[in-house]
């Protein structure tokens, strides 16, 4: 289904300028070409999971890799600077909580040995969006008309917070004792991300804006996972939502 959500979205992106040539403009004009745009957006995000950590969890535990994506949240300000380029800030946040037990071991009286792993990102971004067309025409000196369909390119960088959390029973593989503990681990590291989206006018306004991003990054884990490697952060997301101008 994941699959299916990327190919339909990637195949809009592709109808695009034909759409907007079909299309001169959306209903109406603004006085001036937008300053600025603010985009609100939700959708789903699935981390790469791909770091030793997730590989022992998902050994271990009943949680797979894609356990660990869940709804996302994100919303960017951007500035115009250039026709087609503007300068970007933004954030957003991705969580999930997975719920599993022991694969090979129970507790007395076969009782499951159950835990939860909460994963959650959020990323503090800065960057470039280039449109890959106009997004509107001047018609008159008091006239701005914006296009119908305007799809973009994105990329930039900032930081990544995360919280790596698992909380329940576990199990002292050295004397096979069952205890209750709270695993936890909280950073902040470097990441870059790439983007290809798109907005629908409604309005002069108003849009519609999707997109797909994809983010890199890798963590710094605590003490309370000190044997394992970095955490991988990175991953893709699919937001839709609103876009307003400005």
């Amino acid at each position: 289904m994941r699959t299916g959500w990327v190919v339909g979205f990637l195949g809009w992106l592709v109808a695009a300028p034909t759409l907007s040539a079909q299309a001169r403009g959306g209903d109406g004009f603004l006085f001036s070409p937008p300053r600025a745009t603010w985009s609100v957006r939700g959708g789903f995000a699935q981390p790469s999971a791909s770091s030793d950590v997730f590989a022992f969890v998902t050994e271990r535990l009943t949680v797979n890799r894609g356990d660990f994506g869940g709804l996302s949240l994100a919303t960017d300000l951007a500035f115009r600077v250039h026709p087609r380029v503007d300068v970007m800030v933004g954030t957003g946040i991705n969580t999930r909580v997975a719920r599993s037990e022991y694969r090979d071991f129970v507790d007395t009286d076969d009782v499951p040995i159950e835990q939860r792993t909460t994963f959650r990102r959020i990323p503090l971004t800065a960057g470039l969006k280039l449109h890959l067309r106009p997004e509107g025409r001047t018609v008159s000196s008091l006239a701005w008309v914006p296009t119908r369909m305007a799809p973009y390119l994105a990329a930039g960088g900032g930081m990544m917070h995360y919280v790596f959390q698992q909380d329940g029973d576990f199990i002292d593989f050295k004397t096979l004792d069952v205890f209750r503990s709270t695993l936890k681990s909280v950073d902040l590291s470097a990441m870059a991300f790439g983007a290809v989206g798109t907005t629908y006018s409604l309005s002069p306004h108003i849009g519609l804006n999707a997109e797909l991003r994809y983010e890199q990054s890798r963590g710094t884990l605590s003490s309370d996972f000190r044997d394992f490697a970095p955490i991988d952060l990175s991953g893709v997301g699919l937001t839709a939502g609103f876009l307003f101008r400005f």
